[in-house]
């Protein structure tokens, strides 16, 4: 088989039949892992809250590891599912989670048992999510995540800015409605509008 060199415009048709791929397909799973991810953050958030309301044990904070337990399995009950072809796109995309998800887990981890006790990890983790959904969202050209992570990143200044700690478990948990749960319905909503069509 040879190479053919493409032309400029063949070249653009090509880098857009990839994007098009991308979000078909972005839109038939993504959906699921946004609100996986998005519900189990939140679920956390208000646990933590709550036991340590109740109790005022900070080791109820080993609660935040509920969101790698819940959103996990899910990934790799994911992975086990026929695949399909993969663009250099969805490439982008996976290379951009893994980075964010293993340094958000570390960070967070290392808070947890008091390394970096004083660093702001919560405001650290919604601008580390708000980034990589934003720039999936701009991958993929899918406004919403665009416009939920912009939202989420701002109440994460909120975060960082007040003092009091209800607030900042309050503005926490916002600022993941507004990154993954919102754009998560919104593509669940819109996967299931094209399939009806089809």
């Amino acid at each position: 088989m040879q190479d053919k060199t493409l032309n400029e415009k063949e070249s653009l048709a090509l880098i857009a039949q990839m994007i098009q791929n991308t979000q078909k397909r972005f839109e038939r799973g993504t959906g699921a892992n946004m609100l996986v991810w998005g519900y189990a953050t939140v679920f956390a958030t208000f646990s933590v809250w709550l036991a340590l309301r109740l109790t005022g044990n900070p080791n109820w904070n080993f609660l935040w590891f509920l969101i790698p337990l819940i959103g996990y399995p899910y990934i790799l009950f994911q992975s086990r599912q026929p695949k399909l072809v993969k663009t250099y796109i969805d490439k982008v995309i996976k290379y951009i989670w893994m980075v964010v998800g293993i340094t958000g887990f570390f960070l967070s981890a290392a808070t947890i048992f008091n390394f970096m006790w004083a660093f702001p990890i919560l405001f650290v983790v919604i601008l580390m999510m708000g980034m990589g959904s934003m720039l999936t969202g701009l991958v993929t050209e899918f406004k919403p995540s665009v416009i939920g992570s912009f939202a989420g990143m701002l109440i994460g200044f909120v975060n960082y800015l007040v003092p009091d700690y209800d607030i900042k478990m309050l503005t926490f948990a916002l600022a993941f409605i507004c990154i993954d749960v919102i754009p998560g319905h919104i593509l669940n909503y819109r996967a299931k509008k094209r399939c009806s069509k089809s």
